[in-house]
């Protein structure tokens, strides 16, 4: 697969993503800025590897991407880096038009300045991928599903900088010819995710003794997807996908937000018992619903299961494995507590 260029190769994902290419024998440039969000601990263990080469720089510094490409020339660039938390964007949307509206836009014309100076053989098998998410579609009744034709919608300042990215990825492809794939994701989980986001925020509440918030009624949908059949998609999607062709990837594993709090409080009843005997369960807590929260998402994976990609993980199994994790890495998450995030709430209106 020659080199591969991955910019957010710290964050969740892209570091889940980065370390399988890695032990692949794979060589992998990976530009991070290392915002709070990065996974440090595998970033340590990626800069033992000879055949990882890793850069902190932004995405927005067109020359530094420049450089890069020309020094290592990548055939394939996996675009990870992105602010990714609604709640956030919900309070201060600047670092979300930055890094997924102008940081997208630099790598285009970067990557398409590359692309151009490449003899015609490595021209052709050359790929910008570029990894989405599927609130770019907005929200969902409790029917249909979304797909590679759904009309963009986008309801939070978050997905509206990443529908715009995907916009201007797939103009890159119809004005200047290059060679991109867009792939639009479900919601993620597994281990090292930023304890902001809904399955580690509500593990570590329950390990902490702390009442498990549910925005509104508990009854929006998501579909979750194991972040391991994620990178397995994408992995395919780079071998296989049709350049200027759109992927949906999803786990088939539709969940409300209250069946999700109460699978997580039936594994912490079996692996980490409270001591006052009571179930995790009654610890849940109903609070003031998310501004703008989008009720359903819900994918299609047609497309995807077409080249052959299933899923390996049921959530039933992904999300056991995941309370196991996170119980077994205290000292990750503790550090985080201390250094970067307390678990308060984000996203109110008053902080605007």
């Amino acid at each position: 697969m020659g080199t591969i260029f991955v910019t957010g190769g710290a964050g969740f994902i892209g570091s889940t993503f980065t370390q399988r290419l890695i032990k692949r024998m794979i060589q992998v440039v990976n530009l991070d800025l290392l915002t709070y969000a990065s996974n440090k601990p595998v970033l340590a263990s990626l800069l033992k590897q000879d055949n990882h080469i890793f850069v902190k720089g932004s995405v927005c510094d067109s020359k530094l991407v420049e450089k890069l490409l020309l020094q290592y020339a990548p055939n394939t660039i996996v675009h990870f880096a992105a602010e990714s938390h609604v709640d956030r964007s919900i309070e201060n949307a600047s670092n979300f038009i930055n890094t997924n509206i102008l940081g997208t836009y630099q790598m285009l014309v970067s990557a398409t300045h590359f692309w151009n100076s490449l003899k015609p053989n490595l021209k052709k098998d050359f790929r910008f991928i570029h990894i989405s998410t599927d609130e770019v579609f907005g929200s969902l009744s409790s029917e249909g599903k979304f797909s590679e034709t759904s009309p963009y919608n986008p309801r939070s300042p978050y997905s509206a900088s990443k529908a715009a990215a995907d916009h201007l990825v797939r103009s890159w492809n119809h004005t200047y010819g290059l060679p991109i794939i867009i792939t639009n994701c479900s919601n993620n989980y597994g281990p090292y995710q930023f304890p902001e986001k809904l399955i580690p925020m509500l593990i570590l509440a329950g390990l902490e003794n702390k009442p498990l918030p549910i925005y509104g009624d508990g009854k929006n949908v998501r579909d979750w997807l194991h972040v391991e059949d994620h990178c397995t998609a994408i992995e395919l999607v780079m071998r296989e996908g049709i350049p200027g062709h759109t992927y949906c990837i999803g786990g088939n594993a539709e969940r409300t937000n209250m069946e999700v709090a109460h699978t997580i409080c039936e594994f912490l009843d079996l692996l980490a018992p409270r001591i006052d005997d009571c179930l995790h369960s009654q610890s849940i807590k109903l609070i003031a619903d998310r501004p703008g929260h989008d009720f359903r998402y819900a994918i299609d994976t047609r497309k995807i299961n077409e080249l052959g990609w299933q899923p390996k993980y049921s959530f039933e199994t992904g999300l056991y494995e995941t309370v196991q994790w996170y119980l077994k890495n205290q000292d990750w998450w503790s550090s985080i507590r201390l250094n970067e995030y307390s678990g308060e709430r984000l996203g109110m209106l008053e902080a605007i």
